[in-house]
């Protein structure tokens, strides 16, 4: 029996900002990648080392903290198929600014530091659309800082979870009540109270760590408008106009992954 040839690069592009480049620019910057797959909890990057490689999640997705005092750290970004992680080196800097855990495991394409700086320098489309996705990460710190000062727990872990829910490509995801309360900067009995109340509004289920979305239309209304301010500031900076998964029901491949 013949055996299905190995796909080809472009077949294995499943990041939205690669798939943004013109053909030739795309096809070139694929050539460049190689596919890996993130495993859950592994550190990507930690503030102030220099950035070893570039990554643009495919089916994973990356959670991007700032340490406090050694002590803490809050939750500042979420990178998934959206998104890369690296962005400084389109500034020039060649540090991370951000600790970089990944939060679900997947696949991703990843490049070398100095491959994607050739990149840059050879495509001009590459750095215009860059540029903005800077604005939009840019955006979306400002919109969790505020977020986080000014909104209830219960809002925030909502809107924690449509991001999520959002780059899992699954209606299920793991994530301990431990680990929340760091990325909200909160105590863990704040998040067991909020999830609790999303539980009993039977918004999602929650067991043992696993998180299922199960409204995902009450989550959006539990959530506080800070979700719907991230997709409109991707939207309007990448060209696309978002579209809700509870709008549709279509498959994995097809939902789109918002900021």
């Amino acid at each position: 029996m013949a055996l299905d040839p190995p796909p080809t690069a472009p077949a294995l592009a499943a990041n939205r900002l690669i798939e943004s480049l013109p053909r030739k620019n795309r096809l070139r910057f694929m050539d460049a990648c190689e596919p890996v797959n993130l495993v859950s909890a592994e550190v990507l990057a930690e503030p102030g080392e220099y950035i070893r490689h570039v990554y643009f999640p495919t089916g994973s997705f990356i959670s991007l903290t700032k340490p406090v005092d050694g002590r803490a750290s809050l939750e500042v970004g979420l990178v998934g198929n959206e998104g890369m992680l690296g962005t400084s080196l389109v500034l020039g800097v060649e540090t991370s600014p951000l600790h970089a855990l990944v939060q679900g495991g997947g696949s991703a394409l990843r490049m070398g530091a100095a491959p994607f700086r050739h990149e840059l320098e050879q495509s001009p489309s590459l750095q215009h659309l860059l540029k903005r996705y800077l604005y939009v990460q840019i955006g979306q710190l400002a919109q969790t800082v505020a977020c986080t000062h000014f909104h209830l727990v219960e809002a925030r872990l909502a809107r924690w979870l449509l991001m999520s829910h959002d780059r899992a490509h699954s209606d299920t995801f793991h994530v301990t009540q431990e680990c929340l309360a760091h990325m909200l900067g909160v105590r863990r009995v704040g998040v067991t109270k909020a999830a609790t109340s999303l539980h009993r509004q039977g918004l999602i289920r929650y067991s043992r760590g696993d998180i299922t979305v199960l409204d995902r239309r009450g989550l959006e209304a539990a959530s506080c408008g800070c979700y719907q301010a991230d997709n409109a500031t991707y939207a309007q900076m990448m060209g696309e106009m978002p579209v809700q998964k509870s709008d549709a029901l279509c498959a994995l491949s097809n939902r789109p992954v918002l900021v």
